[in-house]
């Protein structure tokens, strides 16, 4: 689900071309093109003219060129990061880089639900539905990779994956993929809130708790001794108003006070508008791609976390086939589609990895490059979901008490679950701006032909992707729902019927198809659409 600030949706596809409506000094009240940049689009446009733009012999020289302007990639549920710019036709990455990159843009919130979908799966089912699903959206992947060499006669090498749905589909293509990486967009938003909000107010409980010597247990199931894991779903079907006891010091008055005003879905998803809501109407939120670091070293530390609460815990299996017992799920549930809707999101990179890909110093090591990136993905999503789900200590647990977020099934006392909240927040206080920018420029540069038309669209917009947020993290926080409908919805378009209908499509143009290739596309796009039905079915 990658969505990318470059010449995606853009009017044009020149290599450098200045838009009176999309140049805006942000020192001045009127927009307008720079002397610099009028100059420079003639320039580039000279050179463009000397010969057909197939023909590479005569290409505009760097130094006639301008600065590589930023292209972030968008991993929903994950990063956005800053990728540079080739000039020359070629990448400066290393394949090192380059698998780097694409793990880092592929790796994001996604992996906390990963447990949930295995327990949701059936253990045996979820370990084998995340390699079949990672070798599937791999196929689909490569052929997004190679969807633009099948362009006959046409110079496609600034082409961007929408640009080639638009040319198999016209209009349709080009306003259904906006629609769909819409989706993708609004979905991850939509995630994040829900996942900020529930590390706002743990971090929030634990420093309140800590400042004012309170100890306070949480009244749900839940083991004893130090590494301490509970069942928050188990006491859902009890009254709220006793979910927590104080045992220490502590003004009793002001602890009541301190839960009153400080509520997982009542409050603290609306303290969260304060901070994000101006930082979203920023014309260029370019200085939080800084932190994107933090979205690197969330994830090794959550691994980190993962092997020391499993070394503690220790393994707690017993397989039965297809019947349930108390604390323990079948290998095999009919629950498997939940899982696949968060796999078709956790492995989305469909609609960036061309542009991840140009930057390649070896072109001729792409697929590789590609394959090796999804293994370890693969590898990273196993290790996290299979030991979390073997360690999760049944009895005197049941499997069912997994949460959608496993973080949730570590108590808001617990340090290192503390330390991981804090890293993940952090962090996508830093992103979400990025993500709004990215939406914003997607959204309203199809329509007014600006990204910033005014303060006033701009404010709609966000206030609309705001308020969707908080509506979900207040009636809805259930995440991995909303990681499988996004994942499922806009996978459909992206990973499984563009990519089976384009390779077709350009088969038989060339006179190519075969009937076992027609077959096989088909039936991968028959899954993803029984993929996305399911999702609403169980």
């Amino acid at each position: 689900l990658r969505v990318i600030l470059s010449p995606l949706f853009f009017p044009s596809f020149r290599p450098f071309h200045v838009e009176p409506t999309n140049i805006v000094s942000v020192n001045d009240d009127m927009q307008r093109v720079t002397d610099e940049a009028s100059a420079m689009n003639k320039r580039i446009h000279y050179y463009s003219r000397l010969t057909s733009p197939a023909d590479r012999a005569l290409i505009a020289p760097d130094h006639v060129l301008p600065a590589p302007d930023e292209i972030y990639v968008y991993s929903p549920l994950g990063t956005a990061f800053k990728v540079d710019s080739c000039t020359d036709g070629y990448g400066k990455n290393s394949s090192l880089v380059t698998i780097f990159m694409i793990w880092n843009t592929m790796m994001g919130t996604s992996i906390l639900s990963i447990p949930w979908g295995i327990k949701q799966a059936g253990f045996t089912s979820g370990i084998i539905l995340i390699l079949l699903m990672g070798i599937l959206t791999l196929y689909c992947c490569y052929r997004v990779v190679k969807s633009r060499q099948m362009i006959p006669l046409t110079d496609t090498s600034n082409w961007e994956f929408p640009d080639v749905c638009k040319y198999y589909f016209g209009s349709f293509g080009q306003w259904s993929s906006l629609l769909f990486s819409m989706v993708s967009l609004v979905g991850a938003m939509v995630v994040y809130w829900v996942l900020m909000s529930n590390f706002l107010f743990n971090t929030g409980k634990f420093i309140y708790n800590f400042v004012h010597d309170i100890n306070v247990t949480d009244i749900v199931p839940g083991t004893n001794g130090s590494n301490k894991v509970i069942c928050p779903s188990a006491a859902s079907d009890h009254p709220p108003q006793n979910r927590t006891v104080m045992f220490s010091s502590g003004n009793r008055t002001g602890f009541e006070l301190f839960e009153e005003w400080w509520d997982k879905s009542k409050t603290v998803p609306f303290y969260l508008i304060a901070v994000l809501l101006p930082l979203l109407n920023l014309k260029s939120p370019s200085f939080f791609a800084k932190f994107n670091v933090l979205g690197t070293v969330s994830v090794v530390y959550l691994v980190f976390l993962v092997t020391v609460k499993a070394a503690h815990l220790g393994i707690h299996l017993e397989f039965n086939w297809f019947t349930e017992n108390e604390f323990f799920v079948p290998e095999f549930r009919i629950l498997f589609p939940q899982l696949t809707g968060v796999l078709t999101l956790a492995f989305f990179i469909h609609n960036c990895v061309i542009t991840l890909l140009q930057n390649n110093r070896n072109q001729e090591n792409n697929v590789r490059d590609l394959s090796i990136a999804y293994f370890l993905v693969g590898l990273t999503y196993l290790y996290v979901g299979v030991i979390i789900f073997a360690s999760f200590p049944s009895p005197p647990l049941s499997k069912e008490c997994i949460e959608q977020n496993f973080l949730d099934n570590f108590p808001s006392d617990d340090i290192m679950s503390f330390v991981a909240r804090i890293f993940l927040l952090f962090q996508m206080m830093t992103v979400y701006p990025l993500l709004g920018y990215l939406a914003r420029v997607q959204l309203l540069r199809q329509f007014f032909g600006n990204a910033y038309p005014s303060l006033f669209h701009v404010l709609i917009l966000n206030l609309a992707i705001v308020g969707a947020g908080v509506a979900m993290a207040r009636f809805y926080p259930n995440i991995g729902g909303i990681i499988r409908y996004s994942g499922a919805t806009c996978g459909l378009a992206f990973v499984f019927v563009y990519p089976s209908l384009i390779y077709m499509i350009s088969l038989h143009r060339a006179g190519q198809l075969t009937w076992p290739a027609l077959i096989i596309h088909i039936f991968i796009i028959l899954l993803g659409l029984a993929n996305l039905i399911a999702q609403f079915v169980l």
